[in-house]
């Protein structure tokens, strides 16, 4: 008895303790265990280390010239990592993104507990941190989920005004407008736009448009942002204007926006619909239907709204409007929307809160799990048997993943299948957080690994082995590997020769103690006529050295 009135007592404890041991088998177990993967997390990470040991901590700089195309707090929370462990790894470099993930999922629950009721900041929580892209990225050491962090605090202390006595509403907006400066800090006008875009169109929901300009609020708050903002941002104009405005301003900041056609990347409006579809697996195959029926029955009028509804709004405002604005950029790619999810994981989250209170909506929802529960069975038969469609030698690179992937194919499939059938509706929220956790903890590393054997198992080694030999590298015909300069780790920039051509390549490998890298198909009949050597060969390219 005495057990478990102390367990009553110091709930709130043991509930925070235990979400922080799920979001470790989330988010920190294994990181330790897979290279870096190119292009950007090779890239970045081989910046910060750069940062790091310079201990220049204004400037970037990649392969030694300079890069302005991101504001530097992603690299100072790096070298901060790298201090910290007093050591530069994959697990070090990939810690702080981690931690930022960790970090969103617990705001996110702070929020519900606060607003609605401590199983709703669970369980949203648990589903923002178990929606696949969130999962991946927060594993993955880029600048997104220090973006998606950064705007997730600052809205979720947004929205707190509307739940606080007004003498703690300064106290939220002042949080909100430190936030939003870190997130400018993250990711340059995106980390602007999103918080301050989302809670001008809530204040018009709400209809306290005026209460955001009170001098309190207002005057206090912008003094903190621009006091986190400005100081960096002036201080490269000093030091490398025009070449900064030019490249991080018009370029990386405007043009990047309006769909320049030099940098690429161009997609269509609806490229992060279906980036969501996949996205926020698996617990949109149960929302989207499910928020389909409310939206039909839903009055949309601010008046008379219970907190519980007014934070849906507000969510809902808010991922509309993150929507919207990556949508409306020409530049896309499918990292950019990270931010939309835990606003997502709010409105998912409360749809499943009453699924499992009362089995609210049950019938639309257990049909997606029975759907969803036969396709995992599906899949975990097919995968025992596929030596029988797939060729031999993908076969094999993937068979280090397939006991795992077979059984948890199976057991969630069945689970959550019985768990429906039974109306035990909090089982088949366990078993698809305990499918994405083992995904996560123990999958992650292999479905890695199997990705480097098409190509950039060749890099490592390669630059391994330049590095051994005191060589440089030139790549012929390809750009953009920074594995290389990271498994390098040399004072000599890797020379990209992404438009070299033969005349090019015979110069490279007359060099003195450089390396040439080649793709295996480009050899062709005179290439061949060229005086090298083959150092190394690998699946898909060559390290090859002059004569």
């Amino acid at each position: 008895m005495k057990i478990r009135e102390f367990l009553i007592k110091h709930s709130e404890f043991f509930t925070v303790l235990g979400l922080c041991i799920l979001f470790y088998f989330i988010f920190f177990h294994n990181i330790w265990a897979y290279a870096l993967m190119d292009v950007d997390e090779s890239r970045y990470v081989s910046m910060s280390k750069d940062m790091f040991n310079t201990k220049d901590f204004m400037t970037l700089y990649l392969n030694k010239e300079f890069f302005f195309e991101k504001p530097p707090l992603y690299f100072w929370s790096e070298c901060l990592s790298f201090a910290l462990w007093g050591k530069i790894t994959e697990a070090t470099a990939r810690f702080p993104v981690a931690l930022y993930g960790m970090l969103s999922c617990i705001m996110v629950y702070i929020l519900g507990r606060k607003i609605i009721s401590r199983l709703f900041g669970v369980v949203s929580s648990l589903v923002l941190a178990t929606s696949l892209e969130f999962l991946i990225l927060a594993k993955f050491a880029i600048l997104d989920i220090v973006l998606a962090a950064c705007v997730t605090l600052a809205l979720c202390f947004g929205m707190l005004v509307y739940y606080v006595k007004d003498k703690n509403k300064k106290f939220m907006w002042w949080l909100f407008y430190i936030f939003s400066g870190l997130a400018v800090m993250a990711k340059g006008i995106p980390g602007f736009v999103i918080p301050f875009g989302s809670m001008f169109f809530i204040a018009i929901y709400s209809k306290k448009f005026k209460e955001i300009f009170k001098p309190q609020y207002f005057i206090i708050g912008f003094i903190l942002f621009l006091g986190i903002t400005l100081p960096w941002h002036i201080a490269m104009l000093n030091m490398h204007d025009p070449l900064f405005f030019n490249e991080y301003i018009m370029k990386h900041h405007v043009a990047r926006f309006l769909g320049s056609g030099e940098l690429g990347r161009q997609q269509p409006f609806y490229f992060y619909l279906l980036t969501i579809l996949w996205g926020f697996f698996p617990w949109i195959i149960s929302t989207l239907p499910v928020l389909i029926r409310k939206l039909l029955k839903w009055d949309f009028c601010y008046r008379g709204k219970s907190d519980t509804q007014k934070l849906m709004m507000f969510a809902g405002i808010s991922a509309i409007f993150t929507l919207l604005f990556f949508s409306s950029s020409k530049t896309k790619l499918i990292t950019y929307i990270l931010p939309i999810y835990p606003m997502l994981a709010i409105l998912g989250g409360l749809i499943w809160t009453n699924y499992i209170e009362r089995g609210e909506y049950s019938k639309i929802i257990n049909k997606t799990v029975y759907i969803l529960g036969g396709i995992f069975i599906i899949a975990s038969i097919a995968a025992m048997f596929t030596s029988l469609f797939l060729p031999e030698q993908l076969n094999i690179d993937i068979s280090p993943a397939k006991p795992l992937c077979i059984t948890l194919l199976m057991l969630a499939g069945l689970f959550s299948i019985i768990s429906a059938k039974k109306e035990k509706y909090a089982g088949v929220f366990i078993t698809y957080i305990l499918f994405m956790m083992f995904l996560s903890a123990f999958g992650t590393g292999l479905f890695f690994n199997i990705d480097y054997k098409f190509g950039q198992d060749d890099l490592m080694k390669f630059a391994q082995i330049a590095k051994e030999q005191n060589k440089t590298i030139t790549c012929y015909k390809f750009t953009h590997k920074y594995s290389l300069i990271y498994y390098r780790d040399g004072n000599e920039p890797i020379v990209y020769g992404g438009d070299f051509e033969l005349n090019d390549l015979k110069r490279e490998l007359n060099k003195k103690n450089n390396y040439v890298i080649i793709k295996k198909k480009q050899i062709d009949n005179d290439i061949k006529m060229l005086n090298y050597n083959i150092v190394s060969e690998g699946r898909r390219y060559l390290l090859l050295e002059g004569k």
